[in-house]
């Protein structure tokens, strides 16, 4: 088949993927906290499917913010903002990405990596850290560390910054107020990888005494398709010791964690979790948890505790049974990418609560997601429903996608900073 008559099939299967769209029957704030509403699963012969297109913030367009705060552009003009880490000096790290190269054999690979494009998704990263400085309100751009191989996760621990790419933990040399790294990084070690490597963000966290790192490592499928060899120490989060490069599964059973975080109350480590598709615009919710050592969070034989998915075979019933029920439903699909328990002074409303990315899918009819929501916390367990806090990066109509919110970060100040993945820009929000 030639590249023009592929495309066409590529194109012709899109669009019979929107039209088995049944649409969802489940109002998305039932589907959020400890007891989310659960649907009967459904089966597609071809999943379901809605794409907003992606356009291009217009001159002067932002999101927006509720009465009392105001948000502005922090910088623009970048290649797949995913990931963001402040400095003691509050110099802002960007890690630039995207996904790394795969395999294209598949109809799913080609409808997968079409649809990128068409809502704004697709491009190359800038496999680069940006530095961006405040210098007497005016923003600088340095280029930090060159040629990483889709980097996401960063954390500084003394005088070592240390850089999750899509494959490996590198450790890099670093003094406050450098611009630019000139040493190279060394690969302290390598992180699940490969040809496929369906999930390849890595998030990362140091231990507040800064012996350990926490990768957060995705699984490389939906549901164990590509075979149950492919996910090894995937689906986990991995334990790092920082000194040897020594490392150990420390959960599991988690579809894709992508944020990693401490509770400042508890001091417990929480995750937010993407969860399985496929099965409907009502299944499954995505969450976000308190994660245990040992623990597991039933990916791929059940889902939000023990609710088994029958299209994993062979089931594991003794793995259902020892599954975690996760701490807090998010609704179904809106695929949450930040995490960012908030602290700061300057918008106390906020305070000792989480701030989370819904980067938003294409697996749900109306559409989920697009916004950064904050959940309330209280003794350390986060309770009521998502305020909305930055939303407009989806159209009211819901055809059109500016901007895709990832990664979250409180600068010394206390304003939020968020990454837009398909806007290319950072904006910052705080109180007017």
């Amino acid at each position: 088949m030639n590249m023009c008559n592929r495309l066409l099939t590529v194109a012709a299967l899109a669009a019979l993927l929107t039209a088995c769209d049944q649409g969802a029957n489940v109002d998305p704030m039932k589907q959020v906290g400890p007891e989310p509403e659960l649907p009967k699963a459904q089966n597609f012969l071809l999943p379901p499917m809605q794409v907003p297109k992606g356009v291009a913030w217009k001159a002067g367009e932002t999101p927006k913010v509720p009465a009392g705060l105001k948000i502005e552009k922090v910088a623009d003009g970048l290649l797949h903002p995913r990931q963001l880490y402040v400095l003691p000096n509050n110099d802002i790290l960007v890690a630039e990405a995207n996904a790394p190269e795969k395999p294209t054999t598949r109809p799913k690979q080609l409808i997968m990596g079409l649809v990128q494009k068409a809502s704004g998704k697709g491009g190359p990263g800038g496999n680069r850290i940006t530095l961006l400085r405040n210098a007497g309100g005016t923003w600088q751009k340095h280029t930090f560390i060159e040629n990483l191989h889709s980097p996401f996760g960063m954390q500084l621990i003394g005088n070592t910054l240390w850089v999750a790419n899509a494959d490996s933990l590198v450790k890099f040399p670093y003094q406050q107020g450098e611009t630019t790294l000139s040493a190279p990084g060394e690969t302290v070690t390598e992180l699940p990888g490969g040809p496929i490597n369906h999930h390849w963000t890595k998030s990362l966290l140091a231990s507040p005494d800064g012996s350990k790192l926490y990768v957060g490592v995705g699984s490389n499928s939906n549901i164990t398709e590509n075979g149950i060899g492919a996910e090894y120490r995937r689906a986990a989060v991995l334990e790092v010791d920082a000194a040897t490069g020594a490392s150990r599964i420390y959960a599991s059973g988690l579809r894709n964690p992508t944020g990693l975080q401490w509770e400042p109350e508890s001091g417990a480590l929480w995750a937010i979790v993407n969860e399985r598709d496929e099965i409907g615009s009502d299944l499954v919710p995505d969450y976000m948890t308190s994660v245990k050592e040992k623990g597991f969070y039933g990916w791929p034989y059940s889902y939000f505790g023990q609710h088994v998915d029958e299209r994993v075979k062979p089931p594991r019933p003794d793995l259902v049974a020892q599954a975690i029920k996760p701490d807090y439903a998010l609704s179904s699909h809106v695929a949450p990418l930040g995490l960012l328990f908030y602290t700061g002074d300057d918008m106390p409303q906020y305070r000792g609560g989480a701030f989370i990315s819904e980067h938003g899918s294409w697996n749900r009819t109306p559409l989920n997601g697009y916004q950064v929501v904050w959940v309330k916390f209280e003794n350390g367990k986060p309770v009521g429903q998502p305020q909305p806090v930055v939303t407009g990066f989806l159209t009211d109509d819901q055809k059109q996608v500016r901007g895709l919110p990832v990664g979250l970060a409180m600068d010394k100040q206390g304003g939020v900073l968020i990454a837009d993945d398909a806007g290319n820009a950072i904006w910052r929000i705080s109180a007017r």
